[in-house]
């Protein structure tokens, strides 16, 4: 892994564009189904404190991700961001872990008056670099893809939930008062999703795997992530779940007699925002 000295080496200081969070309730989940996954993607060992991750370019324009375990410095430049305040994200070179070339995200932006975002060019004293970083090609279906899925709707729940109604009831499920039930999953890849997710309760999964968010009038936004699939869900309505081998598609899982107590149980064990 290369340092900020070899970033500094190549040109000067680093023009920082944006950050990200790295923790086990918040971490790019392009980098993996949980924390561990993720960290090592970087070469990062999973400390429970986690990192931040600092995305910029160098004066010769080329695209770094300097790596600190000053989280809190990397939350609080998010928070004002958020809020459409200015802040000086200006890591002290103490903090800083390592520097990576390349992105793992895609970056709308640009630093001004230096050339346009590329990967660093190999030089003297950067032959053990790694690959650069690249985000997942969005005109592909996979594993990345299906991830930044779930992180759209976790994000837009409204808007997403506006576009489903309430799963197919079924007949012969009645419940009190006579009122229809959602009928069991039809789908067996759902079906599967949530074997696999009552077995997380029972079995705990890696940190990070399951996370919970804020999200209005009490409830929580739900995620849960496991091989090949995604869930998002909000613990006060139903379930979407995405799958590796349905490129695109999003199922709902309506609430019916046994979500309520699958979101809940999973929420207790998930990683929360500090």
């Amino acid at each position: 892994m290369a340092t900020t000295e070899d970033v500094e080496e190549t040109e000067d200081a680093l023009f920082v564009l944006t950050a990200v969070l790295l923790t086990p309730a918040r971490f790019p989940s392009v980098l993996g189904d949980d924390y561990p996954e993720a960290c090592g993607v970087l070469g990062l060992e999973p400390y429970p404190q986690g990192y931040g991750l600092v995305l910029g370019q160098d004066g010769r324009g080329a695209r770094w991700t300097v790596v600190v375990d000053d989280v809190s410095l990397v939350a609080c430049a998010l928070a004002a961001w958020d809020c459409g305040m200015e802040y000086d994200l200006s890591p002290d070179e103490r903090t800083v872990v390592c520097a990576l070339p390349g992105w793992p995200l895609h970056v709308a932006v640009a630093a001004p008056g230096v050339p346009a975002p590329h990967d660093p060019l190999p030089g003297p004293g950067m032959e053990d670099l790694q690959a650069p970083l690249a985000p997942p090609d969005s005109s592909q279906w996979g594993s990345e893809q299906r991830r930044l899925g779930a992180d759209e709707i976790a994000l837009q729940w409204a808007v997403w939930r506006e576009q489903f109604e309430e799963p197919e009831t079924s007949a012969d499920a009645s419940g009190p008062g006579g009122a229809a039930e959602p009928a069991e999953p039809s789908h067996e890849g759902v079906r599967k999703v949530l074997r696999e997710a009552h077995a997380y309760v029972k079995t705990p999964p890696p940190l990070g795997r399951i996370r919970s968010s804020f999200a209005s009038d009490g409830a929580r936004i739900l995620r849960a992530d496991g091989p090949g699939w995604s869930m998002v869900a909000r613990t006060d309505d139903i379930a979407f779940v995405l799958l590796d081998n349905m490129p695109g598609e999003v199922l709902p899982v309506g609430r019916g007699s046994r979500l309520p107590g699958l979101l809940k149980a999973l929420d207790e064990l998930a990683a929360r925002p500090a």
